[in-house]
Order: C-alpha cells, then structure tokens, then sequence
C-alpha cells in the first residue's frame, strides 16, 4: 500500500497549495491548515483580532483531521467513519454572535468570514474527504485482489496433486455431507403429504406410529434415488475428477472476480485523482487564471469511485466489458455529467463551479456508507463460497483425533510418570556431565597448557627414572671392572682413579666394552663361570643396560610428546565441541524450522511476483499510445505491492532499499511505455535478484 499513500499524499499537498492560493488575501488569511500560522494580521485600528465563527473553525479543524500523517503510514489513511465524522462539519451552522456583528465593518473580518471564503473551505474540506476516500477504496481494492490471488494460488496447488485433491475432499466431506442431507431433507418435505394426518373433515387421520413409519419409508425412498443417481455420476466421473472440477469452477469465479478488482483498480488510478495529479501542473494547472479545475475533478472522482465499485460488485458484469460498463454508468451519472461539463466551460474561460459542495459531499457519504459495505459483502461472499476453506473445514480431523486420543495420551503420562520424571532426570544429569568431564575439564587442562603449567605435561615415564637407571648401570660396570682387573687392563694391578673416570665415561657413552669381555670369555666355560657368579653378573649387566636403552628411546618419544603437548589437548577438546556444536545446531535447526521454512516461502513469493510480473507485461497489449490498458495496469500494480511489501523484509535498508523504491516506482508509472517498464522489471530483477533470491 507504500505506492497508495504517496499518491495519496501528492494529492493532498496539491490541495494544500491550491488552498493557499486560492484564499482572498493571502497577507491576512492564513492557511488553516497550518497551526502555527493560524492566526489574521489585522489593521492598527481595530482593538482587537476578529474571532472566526465556530463554522469556520469546525472547518479548519476537519481539514487538518483529513490531512494524511508523514509520521505513520498506519494513520494516514482515515477509516470512513473518520471520513463521515469529518464531513459532518459541512452540516455545521451557527448563528453569529455579538462580536461578530461588532467587527463586521473590518476588512479583515470581511475576508474572514465572506461566503466566497467560506466555500473555498468548504471545497477543500470536500477534496481532502474525497482523496482520503481514494486511497481507502484504492487499498480496499488492492487487499481484496491479493487476497483473491492467494486463494487462486491454494487451488492451483490443491490442482496440482491428487493427493492434495483427496486431502480437500477428506476436508470438505462433512460439509458435502451435510448439504447431501440438506438436499434429502427438502425432497423429503417435499413428501410429506404421504405420511400427513386427516381430521373428521376428510383428511387422513395416522397414530404415531404409522407416521414415523410413513416418514422413514419417505426418507429411505429419497435416500435409494439419491444413492442411485449419485452411483450413476460416479461410474462415469471418479470422485477426484469430480473434486477437480469443483475445483476448476470455483478457481475460474475467483479469477473472474480478480480480474474485475484488477480493472477497477487500474479505471481509479488511470482515470481518478491519481492521474491528474501527475500530468502536467496536476491540480493546480489553471489556478493562476482564476479556473477551478481541482473542483471539477473532485467532483468526477467522486461519482467515478461509486460507478467502479457498483460494477465490482456486479457477478454479470464480463470483465471484457468492465470498461464499457463503468463508462455507461458515468455518462448517466448528473454529477460526473455536470462536471465534465463544467471542466469545458472552466477551461474554455467561463464562469466558475455551479455543484455545490454540499452535493459532492452527499454522494462521498453515499458511497462511504453503502457502496463500500456493499462492495465489501460482495467480495466476502464470494471469497467465502469460492475461496480456500476455513481453518475449522482445513483441520478438523486432526483436531477431532487429537481430541479423541487426548484421554488415551494423559492417561499414558499419569501412568509412566515415575517413569517419564526418572528419564527427564537422566537425560539432565548426561548432559551436565557430558558438558562438565569432556567440555570443561579439557578446556581447563589446555588453558595450563598454555600456560606452561608443570602439572599438565604428557609423560610417559618419570621424570628422574632414567637418570637412577643410568647411575645404576654405571655402578655395576665401574664395580665389575675392579672385581676383575684382568679382563679391564689385562693385569692383576687395581684400577687406577684416572682408569676408572674413563670407564665412566665410557659407560655413559653406552660402551660396556669390559663387560662384554667377560662375558665372551665366561661363555668359554659357561658351568665355572656360573659357579664363580660372573656369567650371572655380566647378564644382569646387559639386562640393565637393555632398560636404559629403553627409557632412552621411551624418553625421545616423551620429549616429543611434550612438545606437541598443546595439540594432544585439543585433539582431547575436539570430541566434546564437535558433539555439542551439533547438538545445538540439531536443537536450533529445529526450533527454528518454521522461521526457515517461512523465509524460504518468502524468497519463492518474491521470484513468483518476478515472474508474475514479467508475464503481465509480455502478455500485456498496449494501447494506441504504448501503455497498458486498464486491467493489466491493475494486475501489474498488484503484484508490485506484494513484491514491494515482500522486498522489505530481504533488502537491507539505506541506498539499496531506496533505489528499489525508485526503480518500482519507475516500473509502475504507465505514463513512460510498455517498453520503458519491461525494462524497468529486468533491471530489478538483476540488480536485486542476489536479495529476492
């Protein structure tokens, strides 16, 4: 409705300049629709400022009431008691007061309060009611004939499957039901003289009995016939083929019903207020010769919203003819006829408007209270006997069965509840000791890693174990070779100290050259060398020159292990963060399903109103001067307030959103071509198609 309230709002600044120029003495009379200017200089002579009559504040009052909101776009447009409220003020008349017949030899009181003034007032009270009703019926029409193409959309999805075509028939079976037994009940009482009662004057006289079996003979004869022409239909037609062709009917009302809204929009805006507002100098166009061109066509808007809504309301009305049709009841019209006519003397440099403002005020009222009820209970009748079925039709069954299954499911929860309050409690403690032993705890021996903190190093052996080892080993060797000197130095003398320094040396350098001696010399005599102990001696030597080779290597793995410590405690963190990512993301996927699902359903309305679009100006068949006719105005116009409501929610706002605004406008506006507007609806399609997508 964003493209409704700036026409709506150009139109009403347009009256706001032609009220201002149009006033007598615009040094004296202010505009009253200004309230920080709405007060009249007046001459050094008088004593004080003459007092407006409460006509005309009433006046001034109602104006500024039916001037649209900058503020809201939800207040901008009037709700048509509003209206009627406001122009109550036309009927308002009061008698002068004292001051008034005091001040009235002021000039300034003259300008005040003279008819001419008065009138103009009254006239611009009129045009702003009657652009505030343009945009109520304008929006009125618009919502009505998207919520139409919604409900042609539901039944082409509901044609598109059969599954779908049997859920409806499942949905609407006790209504057809119903309707069965409707039809059975009037053939039924239709009847009804074969089981009625005589009295003594010569009709037949029944007890209770005989008539209700007089009655349930009645019905079950109707009942037969019925059954047999319904079995008859259905062995020529299935039921869905039946179904569909319902279906089909009711999809082909609507789209009547939608294509006559559609042309009725497309007649307001190409012929209304709406266009004249934008060729030229609009409304204001003559003002500066003194013509009152504005009042004539307040005038013609006002009897053509009445003749396009009467023949919206009209089901006989071919949508081919809806112009034609418009046409005759305007040409019939005394008030569209007396404007036009006054139009050509206007602007041929005749005399001024002859309608009083009062008459155009009679038939806004006219058409505030009647023809748009009526319009309103037309298009909800039909949308209700041909639309989508209601909510209560769509989803009484799984209702009925949940309803049905409710005792059965509480009793199960009153049952297993120790059972149910035990597995609640269960699924709560593994999560809390899931999060706690393999989310925190990991996390916490990373953070001491990082900070070098002693008590979080891997380690595969302790820390002084290899040294004891080696100072082990090297006291058995240094004590072997002084037990036997011979094998060490090839003499009997003792090791000397510097002898022993470097057989410690020796030994940390892994050389047990004296050991392996003796032992190759014991395996000459392996029984003696036994009994004397060394043979013994040299393998346990070995054995625990074995250990310190191992904890040697065992100590290369732990210094690697060490040193890739950080990443050990990450791969131990990796576990717990990957389960509880996707389980959040698990939870909030389906939590928020119905979220994706519904931005999904947006961005496929956005490329379907795209599409939509393309298809009204490809099929579109323009007039004599290159623009659209009326009804494929209306069509384009629809599907540009859905795509511009859905774009919204998509484009991000600032420049990008206010460029769109500026190309859909362009897209709109039937005055530059078809040419000019297919390639306006290309241009939005790929400079916002990464949005709409």
């Amino acid at each position: 409705m964003s493209f409704i309230l700036d026409q709506i709002r150009r139109i009403d600044a347009q009256l706001d300049r032609i009220q201002l120029a149009s006033l007598p003495s615009p040094s004296t009379i202010t505009s009253p629709t200004d309230p920080r200017t709405s007060t009249a200089t007046f001459d050094d002579n008088d004593e004080q400022p003459p007092k407006p009559s409460p006509r005309l504040l009433a006046l001034q009052t109602s104006i500024r009431a039916l001037t649209p909101s900058l503020a809201s776009d939800r207040r901008a447009l009037l709700q048509p008691s509003q209206i009627l409220l406001l122009l109550s003020a036309l009927s308002s008349n009061s008698n002068k007061t004292p001051q008034d017949l005091l001040a009235v030899g002021s000039r300034e009181h003259r300008a005040a309060n003279d008819p001419p003034y008065e009138r103009e007032l009254e006239w611009l009270l009129v045009s702003k009611a009657t652009a505030q009703t343009y945009g109520y019926v304008l929006a009125k029409i618009l919502d009505h004939t998207v919520g139409l193409a919604e409900d042609l959309w539901y039944w082409d999805v509901i044609l598109g499957s059969r599954r779908w075509t049997t859920v409806y028939g499942v949905q609407s079976s006790p209504g057809r039901i119903w309707a069965w037994g409707g039809r059975v009940w009037e053939d039924v009482k239709a009847r009804g003289g074969r089981f009625g009662t005589r009295d003594g004057s010569g009709r037949e006289v029944l007890g209770l009995r005989e008539r209700w079996g007089a009655f349930y003979a009645v019905v079950r004869e109707v009942v037969k016939e019925r059954s047999v022409e319904e079995l008859r239909h259905g062995v020529l037609v299935s039921p869905v083929t039946r179904l569909r062709g319902e279906i089909r009917r009711k999809r082909a009302v609507l789209g009547a019903v939608r294509l006559r809204n559609a042309n009725a929009l497309g007649v307001l805006l190409g012929e209304g207020l709406a266009n004249e507002s934008v060729h030229g100098e609009g409304l204001v166009g003559g003002l500066a010769d003194g013509q009152g061109r504005w009042k004539t066509s307040v005038a013609r808007n006002v009897a053509l919203m009445e003749a396009v809504l009467l023949r919206a309301n009209d089901q006989a009305t071919a949508v081919e003819k809806f112009d034609a049709a418009v046409a005759e009841l305007t040409d019939d019209d005394p008030l569209y006829g007396a404007a036009v006519y006054e139009q050509a003397d206007v602007e041929g440099g005749g005399g001024g408007m002859s309608v009083s403002p009062q008459a155009v005020a009679e038939r806004l009222t006219r058409v505030l209270a009647l023809a748009l009820p009526e319009y309103d209970a037309a298009i909800s009748s039909a949308v209700r006997e041909h639309g989508r079925p209601s909510r209560l039709v769509r989803y009484w069954l799984p209702v009925t069965v949940g309803i049905l299954s409710s005792s059965t499911i509480l009793r199960i929860l009153v049952n297993r509840q120790a059972e149910l309050v035990q597995w609640i409690e269960d699924l709560g403690s593994t999560v809390i000791d899931f999060w706690r032993n393999w989310v925190i705890e990991p996390t916490r021996k990373v953070i001491k890693t990082i900070r070098h903190d002693g008590s979080s190093e891997v380690s595969l052996m302790s820390k002084r174990s290899l040294q004891g080892d080696r100072d082990s080993l090297e006291r058995m060797v240094v004590d072997f070779a002084i037990s036997n000197p011979v094998i060490t130095t090839g003499t009997n003398a003792p090791l000397t100290e510097p002898q022993i320094a470097d057989l410690r040396l020796k030994v940390r350098e892994g050389d047990l050259t004296p050991v392996l001696k003796a032992y190759e010399h014991d395996l000459a005599t392996p029984i003696l060398a036994t009994l004397r102990g060394n043979l013994l001696r040299t393998l346990l030597i070995q054995v625990q020159k074995t250990k310190v080779d191992v904890e040697i290597a065992m100590g290369g793995i732990d210094a690697l292990l060490k040193s890739q410590e950080l990443v050990f405690g990450f791969v131990g963190l990796t576990p717990g963060i990957l389960v509880t990512y996707f389980g959040l993301h698990y939870l909030r996927s389906n939590l928020t399903s119905k979220r994706g699902a519904r931005a999904q359903g947006e961005q496929g309305k956005l490329l379907r109103q795209l599409r939509n679009i393309d298809r009204v100006l490809q099929q579109a068949e323009p007039t004599e001067f290159g623009e659209l006719g009326y009804r494929d105005l209306g069509l384009l116009l629809c599907e540009v307030h859905v795509l511009r409501v859905a774009a919204e929610k998509s484009l991000p706002r600032g420049r990008v959103a206010r460029e769109f605004g500026e190309d859909v406008e362009e897209l709109c506006d039937v005055r530059v071509g078809v040419g000019r507007q297919k390639a306006a609806a290309e241009r939005v399609r790929w400079a916002y198609g990464r949005y709409l997508s």
